[in-house]
């Protein structure tokens, strides 16, 4: 397959074009940018900064790839931005790197980040998560497979998203977000199993529904009992775990440990 550069795109000689590479009017690629095969750059995209992208990777016009961070801390340090195959990344995206040593933003593989959403410095983003437009996601947050993002809304730093959570739109995220949740509101609140994203997953189907049960049960533990987080939790350690169940258990635990935000309450 033959790289195709526009002939008013500016590509610095160093940068590392994979085959079939294709880049649109007016982009600006810098020199330590390496592009996977296939990768398909729009019409005034800018990827600078040390930028290691896969295969595969739709860049939209007007997206900004790997520019220095809106932190002021950062002094200068060669970080990076590294993501996986098969993103799509829709029109006036940013994606700052990381800000110091050698950190890395990192996002994995079949991510879809519609238009004007923003992944702050420092962030890991799993595989296959929906981030709908106009979301801010501030520095250092984590976000697992499968989550969906609604529109318009604001992540706090540090804050963890885990893996298939619902996040509704205009909400206000600023502590964790369970996995397998659906959370909505200002602030934003746990509502309940995000069961729609449990049945797409296939997840609400293994062990003949069990773990779906399971997780209704530890829900019900944690949200709806009178007793504390920690005492919940220690109850939902009672039974014998399956996957899922023993993932939102483990996150939860994590979630209330030393250096993190604490899980979104549920509404009551």
């Amino acid at each position: 397959m033959a790289t195709l550069v526009h002939p008013t795109a500016v590509v610095d000689p160093r940068a590392q074009l994979g085959e079939g590479v294709e880049i649109g009017p007016y982009a600006v690629i810098g020199p330590d940018v390496q592009l996977g095969e296939g990768c398909r750059v729009g019409p005034h995209v800018v990827i600078d900064g040390r930028v290691r992208l896969g295969a595969r990777n739709r860049i939209f016009p007007g997206a900004c790839i790997g520019l220095e961070p809106q932190d002021l801390k950062y002094s200068g340090d060669p970080t990076e931005v590294v993501m996986g195959d098969d993103n799509t990344i829709r029109e006036c995206v940013t994606i700052n790197r990381a800000t110091a040593g050698q950190e890395c933003t990192r996002l994995g593989s079949g991510n879809l980040l519609m238009a004007y959403s923003h992944i702050g410095h420092n962030c890991v983003l799993g595989d296959r998560i929906v981030i709908a437009n106009g979301v801010a996601v501030a520095g250092h947050v984590e976000i697992g497979d499968r989550a969906v993002i609604g529109g318009v809304l604001g992540i706090h730093q540090f804050v963890h998203i885990g893996k298939l959570a619902m996040v509704g739109g205009m909400s206000r995220i600023d502590r964790d977000v369970p996995p397998f949740m659906m959370v909505e509101g200002h602030p934003g609140r746990v509502r309940g199993l995000n069961r729609v994203g449990l049945r797409r997953s296939g997840l609400a189907d293994h062990d003949d529904g069990a773990q779906l049960r399971q997780l209704q049960e530890i829900w019900t533990l944690i949200y709806r009992s009178d007793r504390v987080l920690a005492e919940a939790l220690k109850a939902a350690r009672q039974l014998s775990l399956l996957g899922a169940p023993r993932e939102l258990c483990d996150f939860l635990e994590a979630s209330i440990g030393p250096g993190r935000r604490g899980p979104l309450p549920a509404q009551r």
